[in-house]
């Protein structure tokens, strides 16, 4: 059928991808560094790409094109993956599983407790699966690094997330509130370094905990720098 559709001039395109995120529908793709628009039948003709553009690459020509198909948008929709927090593939959900050992052995101390993938406070999407029914750790970044036997000791059976709020800069409580609120949490252990900017993160967590509403265990552990639970 004749109707109107975009135009991406290649040559004017410098590969930025604002486009293809300011389409909805999912008919530009980034392909070899370059934009195009690969599911014709995706393009609504309303131009949404058009506007963030930097370079004017996309413009709207009247051609013959295939019908804009409404049904095939919202398929591809439901049946993609979730976005990435920041784009990176390093960031994506996901949970690791492991070896069971052996009952009666205590696991090694090099053995790695961790469960899931990303760790960081600021990158876990809120509603990432391995939140549900969860014993969940909240640890200063150092803490790792000053008890040695951090992973058995804490991570262990734990959902663990990590941040430092000096050098993030950040109040986490909005985040943690958002975490506790939406998803069946069983429990909540901080675990913080002595130092005075650690406070930061103690105080978010309690302040998430009261924002949630909910009722559930908590506790605090306190690192000192040379290694030892002091409290």
């Amino acid at each position: 059928m004749l109707r109107k559709i975009i135009r991406i001039d290649e040559e004017k395109c410098n590969g930025c991808g604002e486009c293809a995120k300011a389409c909805h529908e999912g008919a530009i793709q980034m392909v070899d560094g370059k934009a195009k628009l690969v599911f014709e039948n995706y393009c609504d003709g309303l131009g949404d790409c058009l506007p963030v553009c930097p370079t004017d690459a996309i413009s709207f020509e009247e051609r013959e094109a295939p019908a804009y198909n409404e049904a095939a948008v919202k398929e591809a929709k439901m049946n993609a993956p979730a976005p990435l927090p920041c784009g990176c593939p390093g960031t994506e959900s996901k949970v690791i599983k492991r070896e069971q050992t052996c009952k009666v052995d205590a696991p090694s101390p090099q053995s790695s407790q961790l469960s899931h993938w990303p760790v960081q406070i600021k990158l876990v999407p809120v509603n990432a699966p391995y939140f549900d029914g969860a014993h969940l750790l909240i640890a200063a970044d150092c803490t790792a690094y000053a008890y040695g036997n951090f992973h058995n000791e804490f991570i262990r059976n734990k959902t663990v997330i990590v941040g430092c709020p000096k050098l993030d800069a950040v109040d986490y409580t909005e985040k943690l509130t958002a975490i506790i609120k939406n998803n069946n949490i069983q429990s909540m252990t901080v675990v913080r370094m002595e130092v005075p900017c650690c406070g930061g993160l103690e105080a978010a967590a309690k302040n998430a905990l009261k924002a949630s509403g909910k009722f559930i265990p908590w506790q605090i552990v306190t690192i000192s720098t040379d290694g030892r639970i002091i409290s």
